[in-house]
């Protein structure tokens, strides 16, 4: 991954003066091939349950976020997307620099207040050039059994932009293991739920929505409910 990475970052830079959506079926290019090379090497495959769900037109997904898995191969599940991160994340040699030619939602996270403006401000202008916007909404990499405080910046952002969230549990931390070098062969299960209105509705509202659909999926799929954690330990990306 490090060594394709490091290749195909060239690409990323040459295609940036393109329209975004084409960029994006361009740098989405090395996402395929890592989810291709898990498969061959470590025979890690997946499957997706609910994509009928999956509205046409962009929205929020809210999802769990376990490992570097749901990052790279959720380009390939998903329509033309974007994710809000930390703007230091694309300061890193190569791997920023992909990322930063797929115009992400860059956010500064001096002050909480200051990141959920810039996450609905720039979510906004992302939807609307029709491309969804993946929220992360514990805000860190949980591992399998463990579950943050959902924060509503994505369902805030949603409710804002008048579009639905559509909520997303999978069980990839079980397989590719947070800050893990191994990897298990195995298939990672996505599921995919109906699309969560948000029309006359309070931010808090469908954000407990998302949370209590998700946590029910991964119940199902981890055989137990998960574990709440401090609050103090989840670090909050808007």
């Amino acid at each position: 991954m490090v060594v394709s990475a490091v290749l195909y970052s060239p690409v990323a830079l040459a295609v940036w003066p393109i329209p975004i959506m084409t960029r994006m079926r361009i740098i989405g290019l090395w996402a395929r091939f890592i989810s291709s090379w898990l498969a061959l090497t470590c025979n890690l495959r997946y499957e997706v349950k609910g994509l009928e769900n999956l509205p046409v037109k962009a929205g929020v997904i809210m999802s769990k976020h376990q490992s570097a898995w749901e990052t790279i191969v959720f380009q390939v599940i998903f329509p033309p997307q974007t994710w809000a991160l930390k703007r230091e994340a694309l300061w890193l040699p190569f791997f920023g620099w992909g990322l930063a030619a797929t115009s992400p939602i860059a956010i500064n996270r001096a002050t909480r207040v200051q990141a959920l403006e810039q996450l609905i401000s720039q979510g906004k202008k992302k939807i609307t050039q029709g491309r969804w916007v993946i929220i992360f909404p514990e805000g860190t990499r949980m591992p399998p059994g463990k579950r943050g405080p959902y924060y509503p910046g994505g369902a805030m952002l949603a409710v804002k932009a008048g579009v639905p969230v559509v909520p997303v549990a999978h069980n990839a931390g079980v397989f590719w293991g947070r800050r893990s070098f191994l990897k298990k062969p195995g298939v990672i299960t996505v599921v995919i739920g109906a699309p969560i209105p948000t029309a006359g509705c309070k931010p808090r509202a469908v954000n407990q929505a998302a949370e209590t659909w998700i946590e029910q999926r991964m119940t199902e799929l981890l055989g137990a409910p998960e574990t709440p954690t401090d609050s103090k330990q989840a670090r909050h990306h808007g």
